[in-house]
């Protein structure tokens, strides 16, 4: 899948990870106020948006089985949508979003991995637990989970057990956290084979929660997003922005990478 940035964008925001759920209020105000108010003319949202995503039924659930706070997040999805183009990719806890979450938030669900021609580069945007070729426990359930049989049979699960079933794998997941388990980082041969493939110039991609830049031999690079905990301490909350400067390499234009808070990025202008 590729996308071509339209000749108007000037600026385009990246952020992954947020783990939205009705438990963690401070995250969910923190993206709320940000997309209410941020000036890019696009927002892509690379993964993890929701901490579990059971299907687009739980947006018109007659039985009560859920809290509402999925419609809550749709409300604020689409009001967005309404003042900037917004584009959600499936993460490893949220890949069961399908076309009608998607029609009810106004927004488009991108394909992993995914091409963004952007001034005069291309970004690799993916998710990026693909890449984690070392999470020997992990690649074989995603293999499973991701299969059309798989989901099929998830999904005709009452509401109300996939939920509970949801909470189950989220409890066993929190506990390994608590083992101070150490997680697998994207592997570099497959990152930079991956670049090479789509003829990318750069990654961005979210899922493992250690955002920095990684140089890929002389011309490639990856920029991994930071998650977003506003109950930690201290909090976290990062947006990646790419801005076209006027006047800077050329017509198409380089964009210049910056890492900024979401209180930053609602105040600053696109071209600052």
């Amino acid at each position: 899948m590729e996308l071509h940035a339209p000749p108007h964008w000037r600026c385009v925001d990246f952020i992954s990870d947020l783990h939205l759920h009705a438990n963690e209020p401070l995250t969910f105000q923190a993206w709320g106020e940000y997309l209410q108010r941020t000036t890019a003319d696009a927002l892509f949202i690379l993964g993890d948006l929701f901490e579990i995503w059971v299907g687009d039924d739980v947006l018109a659930d007659p039985s009560g089985a859920s809290t509402g706070f999925e419609q809550q997040c749709a409300q604020v999805l689409r009001a967005a949508a309404d003042r900037t183009n917004l584009y959600i990719m499936a993460g490893n806890r949220d890949f069961l979003m399908g076309p009608a979450l998607m029609q009810a938030c106004g927004c488009t669900l991108l394909e992993d991995p995914c091409v963004l021609e952007f001034g005069s580069q291309r970004w690799l945007l993916t998710h990026g637990d693909a890449l984690c070729l070392d999470d020997k426990a992990y690649m074989p359930f995603r293999a499973l989970v991701r299969s059309a049989q798989w989901q099929r049979d998830f999904l005709e699960k009452p509401l109300h057990e996939r939920l509970t079933l949801a909470l189950q794998m989220r409890a066993q997941s929190e506990a390994r956290k608590q083992g101070n388990t150490v997680y697998a980082d994207v592997d570099t041969v497959a990152a930079q084979s991956c670049l090479e493939t789509l003829r990318a110039d750069h990654m961005i991609h979210g899922h493992t929660h250690r955002p920095a830049r990684h140089p890929l031999g002389v011309q490639h690079d990856r920029w991994v997003l930071s998650d977003w905990d506003l109950s930690a301490q201290p909090p976290r909350a990062e947006v990646l922005r790419l801005s076209l400067v006027p006047g800077e390499h050329g017509p198409a234009g380089k964009a210049r990478v910056q890492r900024l808070s979401p209180a930053n990025a609602i105040a600053a202008k696109p071209a600052d």
